[in-house]
């Protein structure tokens, strides 16, 4: 009923800066408007704006629906059967990701907590290789030493398991590590396989003023926050 929304062109934008190639699209509250013309023009304007972003806008699925209906269980043309036909449309026209399991194994550490009488868990999401149960891994970051231990559980989705890969979403026990030991942004790797580093050499792409960034420049010094994988991080940027 707002029409396009000004982060609709923000996450557009940075949809297309990270590499984001196809885009299914699902315009809500339909249940609001009654003029189909309206629809038309809806529907449109946002393939002209994927073709503006660099996206297929002439190809890409564009779903009309209804959250609400959906949810109440009423006029099920726009609600339960949209929601069907958003999830067909993404199965059809989005890729599913190929499993990166060649490289050596590596997860970035997003929680942790401890297990009375078992041990300490981290859990993350596995972005290469694949981890089994008893083998050993390090964890590296936040200028600490690595720390070697063994993994002795895999569990997901309160299952437990022999071994995790990637693409999974995993809880790790690890033997012989404290919670007070790890922090969110770690990884967990195989041994000898990553390093810390405290620099790092940067493409930048700064949004401006007309696409919800910054209303003045910076200079060198400047300390922004950064957020690579799991961690966030204030760094310090030089030219």
């Amino acid at each position: 009923t707002d029409g396009q929304m000004p982060q609709t062109r923000e996450h557009l934008l940075l949809a297309r800066q990270v590499g984001v190639q196809r885009i299914v699209v699902f315009v809500n509250k339909v249940d609001t408007i009654d003029d189909p013309e309206m629809l038309e023009l809806v529907e449109m304007e946002m393939r002209e704006l994927l073709n503006e972003y660099g996206f297929d806008g002439d190809n890409a699925p564009i779903i009309m629906g209804s959250a609400l209906c959906a949810l109440e269980g009423r006029q099920p043309e726009i609600g339960e059967q949209a929601i069907m036909k958003l999830l067909d449309a993404v199965d059809e026209y989005i890729p599913t990701p190929e499993r990166d399991l060649n490289k050596p194994f590596l997860m970035p550490v997003e929680d942790i907590f401890s297990i009375s009488g078992r041990g300490t868990v981290v859990t993350g999401r596995v972005e290469r290789g694949n981890l089994k149960k008893g083998e050993e891994v390090e964890i590296v970051g936040h200028n600490t030493t690595p720390l070697k231990t063994t993994v002795t559980g895999i569990e997901m989705f309160r299952k437990e398991l022999d071994q995790a890969m990637a693409g999974d979403n995993a809880g790790i026990l690890l033997r012989g590590i404290r919670r007070d030991q790890l922090k969110r942004g770690m990884v967990m790797a195989k041994p000898g396989t990553v390093k810390a580093h405290t620099k790092i050499l940067a493409s930048l792409y700064i949004l401006s003023k007309e696409e919800g960034g910054r209303h003045s420049g910076f200079g060198e010094n400047y300390r922004p926050q950064m957020f690579i994988r799991t961690a966030d991080v204030t760094v310090v940027m030089k030219f």
